[in-house]
């Protein structure tokens, strides 16, 4: 059983511990386990200390030798362990160790459902479903930040709400800004990726209009912005520059006048029942734990087996994150070429750590080892639950639009607002995000659904989850069971219901699009 096929099967909770896998050299804590506490699925006795969602030894281990979880390496005991001990990063580290890939050996025909799903979503003329009903303001450079923010802050309901009063079937006016757009090389990588994230942005389905504002001068022309994407000016999208308008106060005024003549058409729309094919979700997970590769993780792979069924598409992203763990996907991959894409875009992740003096595996962050997390390896293969276990049907580099239905793979940072916001110039228009440790976070113009891992983080941080996933380490809940529950509550959030983060207003400061350029 692997880490992405995993259900409510796999395991048998009691009262201390979890076994997800019969290979497995540890098993997970539930508790808080003392020193000489009986365990009786294992016949061991805890040896010290193992706090909640961390991993004990089920039997002696020597130094060397390599470690599993979820039937698979996670690591190398760095010295001998006893059965009952703690594991983690005292006593476990890297290794390399030989995978293999075996591209599409185990892909299998998709599953289709008898009667698709559907949801209220917002047709636009061209086709396309929205899920939400913003305008945009893109910014081609840094230098015309604060100019879009003042235009967007003039909109916001909570300020203002007599601006948008008469407009009721618009979601809000949002101003997407960065820190680039100069000082780098006009004609490399780094600029292309930043042109090729706006122009996603700049024709996503859930926005209306957009308005593109720069400064003049700046590297990120916004002629060749738009000739590189092939965007023209229309009646939904419209440009100019704080030079050419006569600076900061005319702009500001002029853009605010731009934006209310887009009013009335953009609230001219209603929302109409469409198939859940319509649906592209991208996948994330922050602040992981222990717990997020046996609950949160697998419930949300399930819900993706649910989409795909349904006509669907997932974005899986992430690469650093996946990490040791990609050949459970190539092994899914629907042709050797997929499969071969996948590992060649961790190879340019090797090359990039090389030549900037980092390493692939400087993962989990201090957050994820303080949950229980304690290599990349491990990291990775709860990671790659989210991606349920249908085929992997094609890889995409970061901000490609995404055309495959299905489940796709987007080359992205583990950074989750990069990683997200790639996703979203992709084409998603519905983020879905698990956290163990608790994330504040949301994702303008794509509402974003956040699922916690445990019951304490429901408990203490309900204010910003949508989903309680720890019923599934309570027994309470199958993941099947909370699989299918997500899926319905996904087609709501895409129906107009508004998530915890939307609540919050987040989402604008949210929008970070990976800079790889050297600025010069």
């Amino acid at each position: 059983m692997t880490a992405t096929a995993m259900s409510s099967s796999s395991f048998q909770p009691n009262a201390r511990v979890i076994r997800l896998h019969a290979d497995d050299d540890v098993v997970i804590s539930l508790d808080q386990l003392v020193s000489g506490t009986h365990i009786e699925s294992e016949g061991i006795a805890v040896a010290g200390l193992v706090p909640p969602g961390h991993k004990m030894a089920t039997r002696a281990i020597e130094a060397g030798s390599a470690v599993r979880r979820y039937g698979q390496i996670i690591g190398f005991a760095s010295q001998p362990i006893r059965a009952g001990q703690h594991v983690h990063t005292h006593n476990l580290a890297m290794g390399d160790f030989a995978r293999d890939h075996a591209h599409g050996a185990e892909a299998r025909p998709t599953p289709r459902a008898a009667e698709p799903a559907s949801f209220e979503g917002i047709v636009r003329d061209d086709g396309r479903v929205a899920t939400r009903n913003y305008i945009g303001i893109l910014t081609s450079v840094n230098c015309s930040a604060t100019v879009a923010r003042a235009i967007a802050d003039h909109f916001r309901r909570d300020i203002h709400p007599e601006m948008l009063a008469a407009f009721p079937n618009i979601d809000g006016v949002v101003a997407l800004t960065h820190g680039a757009g100069c000082a780098v090389d006009p004609e490399g990588e780094g600029l292309a990726i930043l042109q090729r994230t706006l122009g996603g942005y700049a024709c996503h389905p859930n926005f209306a209009s957009v308005l593109v504002i720069g400064l003049g001068c700046e590297t990120n022309q916004i002629a060749k912005l738009l000739a590189t994407q092939g965007l023209q000016h229309s009646e939904r999208l419209h440009s100019f520059t704080i030079q050419d308008t006569g600076g900061t106060t005319r702009t500001i005024a002029h853009g605010i006048e731009r934006i209310e003549a887009m009013l009335p058409q953009a609230n001219a729309v209603r929302r109409q029942t469409v198939p859940a094919s319509h649906l592209v979700v991208g996948l994330q997970c922050g602040g992981s734990d222990g717990y997020s590769g046996i609950s949160a993780n697998p419930v949300l792979g399930a819900a993706v087996d649910l989409l795909v069924a349904h006509g669907g598409t997932a974005i899986l992203s992430e690469t650093p994150e996946i990490y040791g763990a990609e050949h459970l996907l190539t092994r899914r991959a629907q042709t050797p070429e997929v499969g071969r894409k996948l590992v060649e875009r961790i190879r340019w992740w090797e090359a990039y750590c090389a030549r900037n003096g980092a390493a692939m595996d400087n993962n989990p962050s201090a957050g994820n080892k303080a949950g229980g997390l304690s290599t990349v390896l491990e990291k990775s293969l709860g990671g790659i639950a989210k991606a349920g276990s249908t085929n992997l049907v094609d890889v995409y580099e970061y901000a490609q639009p995404v055309t495959a239905r299905g489940l796709v793979f987007m080359d992205t940072p583990g950074y989750d607002p990069i990683s997200a916001t790639g996703q979203v110039a992709g084409g998603a228009n519905l983020i879905c995000f698990t956290t163990g440790r608790g994330s504040a976070y949301g994702c303008a113009p794509s509402p974003s659904f956040k699922l916690a891992t445990n019951t304490a983080l429901w408990q203490r941080q309900s204010d910003d989850m949508d989903l309680n996933c720890g019923e599934v380490l309570e027994g309470t809940q199958s993941i099947e069971e909370l699989g299918a529950r997500l899926f319905r509550m996904l087609l709501d959030t895409a129906s107009g219901q508004p998530s915890r983060s939307e609540r919050h207003g987040y989402g604008q400061q949210e929008f970070v699009p990976w800079q790889i350029s050297v600025v010069t």
